[in-house]
C-alpha cells in the first residue's frame, strides 16, 4: 500500500516523486479557479506538490552554501525601467497615492542588484523565492501567469573566471534532475559572441538589441518568420540577415567553440573571441563537473533582457515523441546568466559587483506536474497528522483535551474532533479519509486501568500502552514507518 502523502521521508518522497512523473500517470488535484486574469488560487492538494518542488529547490541552494534573502514585492520605478529591453512595457505600475512612483517587481534580479548597491555589499551567495508580476497575455495552460513565483540562486563578487558560472550550470542539472521531469539539455551562449555575430554581419548597433530579441524567439518559430521579422518589420537588410542566420542556427558542444575559433570573420572580432575564451574555459569546468553532456553551445540563444553581459543559459525538457503529444510545450524551465554591469546602475559611484545566476521556473514545472497528475489517481494527504485522539464514549471531551495537549507538547502532530460526543466510527472514518496513521482511544476502561489504546489505522491492531509510555510508543513507531 502507498504510504500517505504528507508522511515520506526524503528518499521515500523521491521514490514516489518519480512515480508521479511518469507520462504514463497523469493525480487528479482539483479544479483551478481563477480570479483576475492571470493568476489563480491554489488547492491544499496543489499546496503539497508546491511545497515539495520548493523543498527540493531550496534544499540545492543550501547545499551550495547560499543564504536566504528577500526584497519588497514593489520597487521605485525609476529602478525598474529601462532594465527589461523590449519587456519594459509588461511591468506593472502602482497608483501614485502619496507622491512616490512605485512598480511591482518584474523579477527578483534587479531587487537584489538594488540591494547589492544599496547595502555596498561586494560578495554574497544568495537565493531568493517570491512572487513576481508581468502584465503579458497569460498563457495558462503552458504555466505563464500575470503572477508567479520565482526560485533564484546568484553568486556576486569578483573570481576566478567561469568557476561562479559552471556551479550555476551544475545547480541547474541538480534540481532538475531531483525533480525528475524527464531528459533535458541546457543551452549556453554568451551575449558577447551574439554581439560579435551581429558586428561582422554588419549589423547597426543601434538595431542589436531589437535583432536579439528576434532571435530569441528561434526555439518559437522557424527561420524564415524570424528573418522576416528582421527585414520588414525591424528594417535589416535582406543580406545582413542571412549572413546572421549562417551563425545562429547552429549549435553543438565544446568542438563548436573552437570551430568558431578558428571562424574568419569572428575570430576578427575582440568580444566575440573574450566570449569564445571563457566558454572553452566553461567546458572545461562543466566536464569535470561530469555534466557537459547537458550542456550545448547554441548560437540562437540570446535571452531578451538587456542587463546579461556574458554567459547566458536557458534548460529546456526533450520530450520523445509519445511524451510530446500528451505533455505540455512550457518552453524553457529554467534559465539565467552573467550580468557584470547592473550593479554599478544603482551603485551612484558606478561601483561594479559583478554577478551570474539563475532561475528556477516553478510555475511551468508545476504546469508539466499538474498535466501529469491528473489520471494518476494517487491520494494526496493535506495534512500531517501523525495521531488522532479519539473516544468510544460519551463525556469524554476533558480526557481527549489533556490527552491531546500532552501530545503536541511533545512535538506530535495530533488531532480530534470538535465535538463533545462524537461517534468512534465516525472519528476512524475520518483518520481513513485524511490518511493519519495511528489513533489513540481513551475511555472508562482505559482511564481505569491507567492504559492508552494505539491503533494502526492501515492494520487496525490495537495495543495497549501504560499512559506514562503513550509518547515514547507513539514515537517509536512513527520513527518505524
Amino acid at each position: 500500500m502507498m504510504p500517505p502523502f504528507g508522511l515520506l521521508h526524503r528518499r521515500a518522497w523521491a521514490s514516489l516523486f518519480g512515480q508521479l512523473l511518469r507520462p504514463s500517470g497523469l493525480v487528479c488535484i482539483g479544479e483551478v479557479h481563477f480570479h483576475s486574469q492571470g493568476t489563480r488560487d491554489l488547492s491544499p492538494q496543489q499546496m503539497v506538490v508546491r511545497e515539495k518542488i520548493l523543498d527540493m529547490v531550496i534544499d540545492c541552494f543550501k547545499r551550495h552554501g547560499a543564504k536566504r534573502l528577500d526584497t519588497p514585492a514593489f520597487e521605485l520605478k525609476e529602478m525598474l525601467t529601462e532594465k527589461y529591453g523590449e519587456d519594459s512595457g509588461l511591468i506593472y505600475d502602482l497608483k501614485d497615492q502619496g507622491g512616490e512612483l512605485l512598480s511591482l517587481r518584474y523579477d527578483l534580479t534587479v531587487p537584489f542588484a538594488r540591494y547589492l548597491a544599496m547595502n555596498k555589499v561586494k560578495r554574497m551567495k544568495r537565493y531568493q523565492v517570491g512572487k513576481v508580476w508581468r502584465r503579458e497575455s497569460p498563457t495558462i495552460v503552458q504555466g505563464r501567469y500575470r503572477e508567479f513565483c520565482q526560485c533564484d540562486f546568484d553568486i556576486a563578487g569578483q573570481f576566478d573566471p567561469m568557476i561562479p558560472d559552471a556551479e550555476c550550470l551544475k545547480i541547474m542539472c541538480e534540481v532538475l534532475s531531483g525533480l525528475q521531469l524527464g531528459d533535458f539539455l541546457i543551452k549556453v551562449n554568451d551575449r558577447r559572441i551574439l554581439d560579435g555575430i551581429l558586428a561582422v554581419c554588419a549589423v547597426p548597433q543601434s538595431k542589436f538589441h531589437a535583432i536579439c530579441s528576434s532571435i530569441d524567439k528561434l526555439d518559437k518559430i522557424p527561420w524564415k518568420d524570424v528573418r522576416h521579422e528582421m527585414v520588414a518589420k525591424k528594417g535589416l537588410a535582406p543580406e545582413v540577415a542571412d549572413r546572421i542566420g549562417d551563425y545562429v542556427q547552429r549549435h553543438g558542444g565544446v568542438s563548436l567553440v573552437e570551430e568558431m575559433f578558428q571562424d574568419s570573420r569572428l575570430s576578427q572580432n575582440k568580444q566575440a573571441l573574450e566570449g569564445l575564451g571563457d566558454l572553452r574555459l566553461l567546458f572545461e569546468y562543466l566536464t569535470l563537473f561530469g555534466i557537459a553532456e547537458k550542456i550545448s553551445f547554441d548560437l540562437s540563444l540570446a535571452r531578451g533582457l538587456d542587463y546579461y553581459t556574458g554567459v547566458i543559459y536557458e534548460a529546456v525538457l526533450l520530450q520523445t515523441p509519445a511524451q510530446a503529444e500528451e505533455c505540455l510545450n512550457v518552453g524553457s524551465v529554467a534559465a539565467g546568466g552573467r550580468y557584470d554591469g547592473l550593479v554599478g546602475v544603482f551603485d551612484p559611484k558606478g561601483h561594479t559587483v559583478p554577478c551570474v545566476g539563475l532561475s528556477i521556473g516553478v510555475e511551468r514545472i508545476f504546469a508539466i506536474l499538474e498535466e501529469r497528475m491528473k489520471t494518476a489517481g494517487l491520494k494526496i494527504r493535506t495534512t500531517e497528522t501523525q495521531v488522532f485522539v479519539a473516544t468510544p464514549q460519551k463525556n469524554f471531551l476533558h480526557e481527549r483535551l489533556k490527552l491531546i495537549s500532552e501530545l503536541w507538547d511533545a512535538g506530535i502532530k495530533a488531532e480530534l474532533l470538535y465535538k463533545n460526543n462524537p461517534k468512534l466510527l465516525t472519528q476512524l472514518h475520518y483518520c481513513e479519509h485524511m490518511g493519519i496513521p495511528l489513533v489513540v482511544i481513551i475511555g472508562e476502561q482505559e482511564l481505569k486501568e491507567g492504559v492508552i489504546k494505539l491503533r494502526s489505522v492501515a492494520s487496525r491492531e490495537e495495543v495497549a500502552i501504560k499512559r506514562e509510555n503513550l509518547v515514547a510508543e507513539i514515537q517509536k513507531k512513527l520513527s518505524e514507518s
